[in-house]
């Protein structure tokens, strides 16, 4: 996990080329003109932006992605984000159409994401997205999806 403010970001290049596209875009253009949906970049990045309400962390359960990994940035309101040990994690469901499962595992860390600040969520990271930070929990989010 890296967690970050937006206006650091480019500090995360090199790591994977991939991630480069994804951290221009992010340095280069207005998320919050991005379209509701997908949006292709170059077929290894795409971005989805949508609109959720944040829930209480005991309704949610961590998610796990084996081909991407996820740029999570809030464009409005706040959420908290967790990342699970991968070490001890039991993997519950996996689809490898859509690259999404469900998993268990301990709790390693939490933040808060809000705008201005972003996550990188690694391939097999288990991470727990949307977990609500207030009473408003409407959230309008862009999530990088970033091929490995």
């Amino acid at each position: 996990m890296i967690f970050d403010k937006i206006t650091n970001i480019g500090r995360y290049k090199g790591i994977n080329k991939n991630l480069d596209t994804a951290i221009d875009y992010i340095r280069n253009n207005d998320l919050s003109s991005l379209p509701m949906g997908r949006t292709e970049l170059d077929g290894e990045v795409y971005i989805n932006v949508m609109e959720a309400n944040a829930a209480p962390l005991e309704t949610k359960c961590y998610e796990i992605h084996k081909k991407y990994m996820d740029i999570q940035i809030d464009l409005s309101g706040t959420e908290i984000i967790y990342t699970g040990d991968s070490g001890d994690m039991v993997i519950d469901s996996f689809d490898e159409a859509t690259d999404f499962g469900t998993a268990s595992c301990h709790t390693l860390a939490s933040c808060q994401i809000g705008p201005g600040n972003f996550i990188i969520c690694m391939a097999n990271e288990p991470h727990m997205p949307g977990v609500a930070a207030s009473d408003d929990t409407f959230l309008k989010k862009a999530v990088f999806k970033v091929h490995i």
